[in-house]
């Protein structure tokens, strides 16, 4: 298993829309940045991403699971771009900012830091269950 953080604003798409959408989720569509869109054609079925509101409150939300593997993106025109399907799995009890994230020299390695305007990245499973803990869900 891997283990992803995606990036959503949450004025355009929220963790309670994702969760609303049930348990067929949605196409995690919209991505034109190459590096990005690779790492939704390496996503596997089972992999776990981490829900992350950008701009507004910047941290992270929540967990929700790839359902899908890559597939065309509908909303691409010229047929470059791929989508992956999520479903919702759960909120984290306490969300997690990128301020708290910066402050942890464990984690400071993380694309998300790195690569601030990537909008779909890596997680290793050190970093995943840190943040999962300061989430309070382990």
């Amino acid at each position: 298993m891997n283990y992803w953080l995606l990036k959503s604003e949450p004025d355009v798409w929220s963790i309670e829309q994702q969760k609303d959408a049930g348990s067929e989720g949605v196409a995690w569509d919209g991505v034109r940045n190459y590096q990005a869109a690779n790492n939704l054609r390496s996503m596997k079925l089972g992999d776990l991403c981490f829900f992350y509101h950008s701009n507004i409150d910047k941290e992270i939300v929540g967990i929700v699971e790839v359902i899908k593997e890559a597939f065309p993106d509908k909303t691409d025109k010229k047929k470059k771009f791929v989508a992956v399907q999520v479903r919702f799995i759960q909120k984290l009890k306490s969300p997690v900012s990128l301020v708290k994230i910066k402050k942890n020299k464990a984690i400071s390695h993380l694309p998300l830091i790195k690569q601030s305007r990537l909008s779909v990245m890596p997680i290793d499973y050190k970093s995943w269950k840190i943040i999962c803990k300061m989430g309070k869900i382990i």
